[in-house]
């Protein structure tokens, strides 16, 4: 089922409908009706060092972020198409400039001691995200976030956005107004915290959750600080789901009986950044014989042991305006050669290409580009350096790195965010009037028909001659043993969606 960008913007589903959506659980594995009862035992990575329980700061551990995301309500979430499914928030409406958006609370929303929540309550959470989390983590100035009334929220940005809803997505968490103490976890969410020890969670289920109400009893959360011994959990009985752990454990786990490997499309890019504004790669014809030097299939094949597919140097490939008329680019030697010989590409030195080992399989991919690009004359030198040292010397800096981006959902977040000429992220520093000109019209369009040509335009440019090489999307994997039923398969951090989970 469709919707359309005036569906998404004018958002009135009721939390039934919308939480169904942003489910996106494949119907062909539910063999009957769902159960009610019993406890969902998961396990996600983290690391003691970097726990945190505060929902407002830096939240870098997966268990962390699980825990957090089910305690605690944000004002939207992941969805499928529409790609923003409510949450505490039912419905957002625009004002004619998509500067002014209003967010109107789900009825009946209570804190887990039953406190009904107020608007008061979301402006504070808010203001505090923004002064503890940092800007990047609220898009919204402390003084353009007020309420209006008792259940409504206004979000004011200086520049029209038709994003916004997208971009308070699983972190706009709120709490009680004045909230100190975190360690009660007094939140809004589908499950209640029970109890809490080095972060391992025990969670029940909240009988007066605003939304349809879970069907699991409750669902204990246990941190392992390695994907080997996640795995390894997994695979012996200890847990019953194992988050996000990646192709090596999905490789054992398949043809077992007893498990079921979970795939969840465009969960994870890696590609290449290259620099557009100078440097041996300004030329966008030597971007272009680049891209076309590399076996895509061949590096999803290695990199990702199979568990992903080819993707066509695009940014956000599960976005629903994704725009897959775009001609699948395929290798071509013999033009990418000819290219670089229009171009007066010097054939003749070696150039370095960066890498760090952040994201599963990036190292093991610089090294595969750069045997394919030997190929057509272009010779790489792939330097691994330490991630604080990677980002303090060479991103935005080198002419050519890795790049990994997760949650990839939306064109038009990565052209704003990482393309158009005035970020301050513009990882290939790609300066392109035409492109900045369609980035504005679409975060401005005020039609349907003007956002999706808008977006078109911005993808077109992209492939045409932006700074990316994206050559596949790798599958987020998650184990669950052969009880459980309707775990999200959206990529990124809609793996968190556990509401609607249940064991047969």
């Amino acid at each position: 089922m469709g919707f359309s960008r005036r569906q998404l913007i004018r958002s009135s589903l009721g939390m039934g409908a919308v939480l169904a959506l942003a489910a996106c659980s494949n119907g062909a594995e539910t063999p009957g009706p769902a159960r009610r009862g019993g406890t969902l035992r998961v396990g996600a990575l983290g690391t003691a060092a970097r726990i945190e329980r505060d929902p407002h700061a830096n939240l870098s551990n997966d268990s962390d972020f699980l825990i957090t995301s089910l305690v605690y309500d944000a004002l939207t979430v992941p969805g499928g198409n529409p790609n923003v499914a409510a949450r505490l928030a039912s419905s957002w409406e625009p004002d004619p400039e998509r500067r002014r958006w209003t967010f109107t609370l789900a009825g009946g929303a209570t804190f887990h001691d039953g406190a009904p929540v107020t608007s008061d309550d979301v402006v504070w959470s808010l203001r505090r995200l923004r002064t503890v989390g940092g800007a990047s983590k609220m898009p919204v100035a402390v003084d353009d976030i007020v309420a209006d009334g008792p259940n409504r929220v206004v979000l004011t940005v200086p520049e029209p956005n038709t994003q916004l809803p997208l971009l308070v997505r699983l972190m706009t968490f709120t709490v009680k107004k004045d909230t100190a103490d975190f360690t009660k976890a007094v939140g809004t969410g589908p499950f209640r915290l029970e109890s809490y020890q080095s972060g391992n969670a025990r969670l029940v289920r909240n009988e007066h959750w605003h939304g349809p109400a879970p069907l699991l009893d409750a669902i204990e959360v246990t941190m392992f600080e390695s994907v080997t011994a996640l795995g390894n959990a997994v695979l012996a009985g200890q847990i019953d789901l194992a988050s996000n752990v990646g192709a090596i454990a999905g490789r054992s786990a398949a043809g077992r009986g007893d498990l079921r490997v979970v795939r969840r499309s465009d969960d994870t890019m890696l590609g290449l950044a290259m620099r557009a504004a100078d440097g041996p790669f300004a030329d966008a014809r030597v971007r272009t014989a680049v891209r076309l030097g590399v076996d895509r299939n061949a590096l999803v094949s290695q990199v990702h042991s199979g568990y992903g597919q080819i993707a066509n140097d695009i940014l956000g490939t599960g976005d629903p305006m994704y725009d897959k008329s775009i001609a699948q680019r395929t290798r071509d030697t013999d033009r990418a050669k000819s290219l670089l010989r229009e171009a007066n590409f010097d054939t003749g030195r070696t150039y370095q290409l960066y890498t760090k080992a952040e994201a599963p399989g990036e190292v093991e991919s610089a090294k595969v580009i750069a045997s394919q690009l030997a190929d057509i004359g272009l010779r790489l030198d792939v330097l691994t350096q330490e991630s604080n040292v990677f980002y303090d010397q060479t991103w935005l800096k080198a002419p050519m790195y890795t790049v990994s981006w997760g949650t990839n959902d939306s064109t038009l977040f990565y052209a704003n965010n990482l393309m158009s000429s005035a970020s301050n992220r513009n990882e290939t520093a790609f300066k392109d009037a035409e492109f900045d000109a369609a980035t504005a019209k679409a975060l401005s369009a005020r039609s349907d028909s003007d956002y999706t040509q808008a977006c078109r335009d911005v993808q077109r440019i992209q492939y045409e001659r932006g700074g990316y090489l994206v050559w596949g999307m790798a599958d987020g994997v998650d184990i669950a043993t052969s009880r459980v039923r309707d775990l999200p398969t959206l990529g990124g951090f809609a793996r968190v969606q556990l509401e609607r989970a249940w064991l047969a």
